[in-house]
């Protein structure tokens, strides 16, 4: 789910302003008349937004055989023009996983260990994704940096041990700003995914809510989260693991039972090879640093669309 805010370099060979604003090349004059005249380059910035997001039927079904035509995207209110669509199945991975190891979560974080490295397996190509494992009580600690090797990941999980207070909106914030932000983008662009195995509840962190979330959404990091509240009741903390999905254009997992994350896991792996993506040029071309709301509405009935709500515009 992404933006691309990109330089498109024009060759312009003495054209005049049209050809700048609406980005077409001019044929370049012929050898006898180009050498008499300098050629000029223009720098033209534009703001290429990029999404990527899934769509779901009232059973929470996933949609994956929709076309172009079935969507229209706003931002801010306002249509825009969907310049590129389509399926995406094949783009590089980078994924973060985040677990809880505070003291809430001791007996179960066997389980979670073991999810959490079924899943790695699962969705990983080593030659093309990466990973990297946080664990996070009183504050966040990386136990395996990026890397595309399985077995290093799975030892990075099981090396954590319980133990403390909860400080998840801290370790949000350090995944996605040391981790996960790419400047300038990388192309071809990189899907950014936050795993959080977590009963949500923060009592630690020196970083708010929104601060972790604002975070996020520079990174263009969707939020991912599995609850680690079996009692079947909801709590603040699964609201706020809510919340942060939605923002981010993920999904939040609640159970009864420990062992059943495993289909959690599975679940989102399969969201992450059932995605759409679209890109527009935004019409706003302001380079205010502003937040910018994004709607995806598709004309087909009982269907909901999963995207990112914004993206931060460039700054200058």
């Amino acid at each position: 789910m992404k933006k691309f805010f990109g330089l498109i370099l024009i060759s312009c060979f003495l054209a005049g302003p049209s050809a700048a604003q609406t980005g077409q090349e001019k044929k370049p004059a012929p050898p006898s008349v180009q050498n008499q005249q300098p050629s000029s380059q223009i720098h033209v910035r534009v703001n290429l937004v990029n999404v990527l997001f899934t769509v779901v039927n009232k059973k929470n079904e996933l949609i994956s055989n929709l076309t172009r035509n079935d969507f229209h995207v706003f931002e801010d209110g306002k249509p825009q023009e969907i310049r590129f669509f389509g399926r995406e199945t094949n783009l590089p991975l980078r994924v973060g996983i985040l677990i809880d190891t505070s003291n809430s979560i001791r007996l179960r974080l066997h389980f979670e260990q073991q999810a959490a490295i079924d899943f790695l397996y699962d969705i990983m190509r080593p030659d093309t994704d990466q990973a990297f494992v946080v664990g996070f009580d009183v504050a966040p600690v990386m136990v395996q940096d990026y890397t595309g090797d399985l077995d290093k990941l799975s030892q990075g999980i099981r090396s954590l041990q319980a133990g403390g207070g909860t400080g998840l909106y801290d370790a949000i914030y350090y995944a996605c700003k040391e981790k996960m932000i790419y400047d300038p983008q990388p192309e071809p662009y990189l899907r950014r995914v936050l795993i959080i195995v977590s009963d949500g509840q923060d009592n630690f962190s020196q970083h708010s809510r929104d601060e972790a979330l604002s975070m996020a959404e520079k990174a263009e990091a969707v939020i991912y989260a599995v609850s680690t509240n079996y009692s079947g009741l909801r709590t603040r903390g699964d609201k706020v693991l809510g919340y942060l999905a939605k923002e981010t254009g993920g999904q939040v997992f609640f159970n009864t039972e420990a062992d059943q994350m495993e289909g959690d896991f599975k679940r989102i792996a399969n969201e992450l090879r059932s995605q759409y993506s679209l890109a527009y040029v935004s019409t706003n071309s302001a380079h205010d640093g502003t937040f910018r709301k994004i709607t995806i509405k598709t004309d087909k009935k009982g269907l909901r669309v999963q995207a990112k709500t914004g993206y931060f515009a460039p700054s200058e």
